[in-house]
């Protein structure tokens, strides 16, 4: 009784980036803009892919399935910011902000694993080229992809369950834009020393972990660039590794300064600029980056282009 006493608080509020209305506004429609070009550059990767023979294979199957995870984490916390920039109150609820909380670390957790799998698989195409074919079959990489998924499931679960039964009995508001895990587990009335140390404990071996294997791969990788005879062939095989490597320096970067820390409860203006970056900025950059860097997928875009102008030539002449 004592405990459903202490448990009231129904609702959190979200202080975002406090500021006047002008200014507000002006940041939806910055977020808009940024939340269409996610969606749009995002569904052109998954299209182009799904659909050209020519990107039918493990690199390209890993790159759709990681623009899925950048639209989901977008589309988990952007629409709700923007949201709360034309609202006076920036509340949401008790469970919305757990299902916020939850979703959102799933998808990170998942993508995480994801660029692991996608610098394994460049090390395997980089060096031992005649064996990636059998290596890295169909089975294989779907089973790599699932693998990214159930970790994400079942690593959030358990501390997102044990923040579900703290109590939560006031002050409900959250200083972030989204429902964070560091200032949402401060506002629970009870020790929080335990929920908070697994935490810790599972972002440290998920974050740093694939960290290691990522750069462990790309020392391999370099290594046997380093030694192709080939000025052109180095080139080449550098440029398939590129796009990937400017990806992962961006995503560990912020979330190894947000989340792989004992206490996160300190700059946490510093962590909502962060954050930023892997919720919108990240996402929106990451289409432009691969296509940028791919040749393949510059080509496979502009046959598209001129497939979709020439089909459209044809209707408007009939």
């Amino acid at each position: 009784m004592e405990r459903d006493n202490k448990t009231h608080v129904t609702e959190f509020i979200l202080i975002g980036f406090p500021s006047s209305w002008e200014i507000e506004v002006l940041l939806f429609f910055m977020f808009f803009i940024i939340l269409m070009l996610t969606m749009i550059g995002n569904t052109i990767i998954i299209t182009l892919i799904s659909t050209d023979y020519r990107l039918h294979s493990p690199m390209y199957f890993f790159l759709c399935n990681l623009s899925v995870i950048e639209i989901l984490i977008t589309l988990t916390v952007v629409p709700k910011m923007m949201q709360h920039f034309l609202m006076k109150r920036k509340t949401i609820s008790f469970y919305g902000c757990l299902g916020q909380s939850y979703f959102y670390f799933l998808f990170g957790t998942s993508e995480y694993v994801l660029l692991a799998m996608m610098s394994y698989d460049r090390y395997i195409a980089i060096c031992y080229p005649l064996h990636y074919s059998s290596i890295m079959n169909g089975k294989v990489c779907i089973n790599l992809v699932a693998g990214s998924w159930l970790t994400g499931f079942f690593s959030i679960l358990i501390p997102t369950v044990m923040k579900l039964g703290l109590p939560y009995c006031g002050p409900n508001v959250i200083n972030h834009f989204f429902c964070d895990s560091a200032p949402l587990l401060h506002l629970a009335c009870a020790d929080i020393r335990l929920v908070e140390f697994i935490d810790f404990i599972i972002s440290l071996p998920i974050i740093l972990g694939s960290l290691f294997l990522t750069l462990i791969s790309y020392i391999y990788i370099i290594s046997t660039i380093l030694r192709i005879p080939s000025a052109t062939g180095r080139k080449k095989a550098f440029s398939t590794c590129a796009s990937h490597f400017t990806v992962v320096t961006i995503g560990y970067g912020t979330s190894v300064f947000i989340y792989v820390r004992p206490s996160q409860v300190t700059s946490m203006d510093l962590n909502k600029i962060a954050s930023l970056v892997t919720t919108a900025v990240t996402p929106m950059l990451n289409p432009i980056i691969f296509t940028y860097r791919n040749h393949i997928v510059r080509e496979v875009f502009k046959d598209t282009i001129k497939k979709c102008i020439k089909k459209t030539e044809k209707q408007l002449s009939k």
